[in-house]
């Protein structure tokens, strides 16, 4: 766990905005904008983030660099179909992204805030 409280914030941001992130992509594959009426296996795609969070919020180092390079494949698809697809399927995209994002951020500066209490 982060020893600053900016740094624990900054992770309780993270943890937030994944956990949104990994509720946003079940919803998009299941209901708001499937890639086929009914839903897809895609909604699969949530599952290496629902593994990582609860290991996330103990706050183990591990886990958290693990899920810093798990955001970024979920960034880039949000990215990539919000700019080729339409409609609510561009709108939940860009949340996806948008959320991916800011968690990564999010992590990356309490590593940050982590790393300036250590030099402390």
């Amino acid at each position: 766990m982060p020893r600053t409280a900016e740094g624990a914030a900054w992770l309780r941001a993270a943890l937030v905005a994944a956990l949104a992130l990994a509720v946003l992509q079940l919803l998009w594959e299941l209901l708001l904008a499937p890639l086929r009426p009914g839903g897809s296996w895609l909604a699969l795609k949530a599952l290496p983030l629902a593994l990582l969070l609860p290991a996330v919020a103990r706050g183990a180092l591990r886990p958290r660099q693990w899920l810093a390079f798990a955001l970024l494949p979920y960034f880039a698809e949000g990215v990539v179909r919000s700019l080729t697809e339409s409609g609510r399927h561009a709108v939940v995209a860009a949340a996806a992204a948008a959320l991916a994002g800011f968690a990564f951020v999010a992590l990356v500066l309490s590593f940050r805030a982590e790393r300036r209490a250590r030099r402390s």
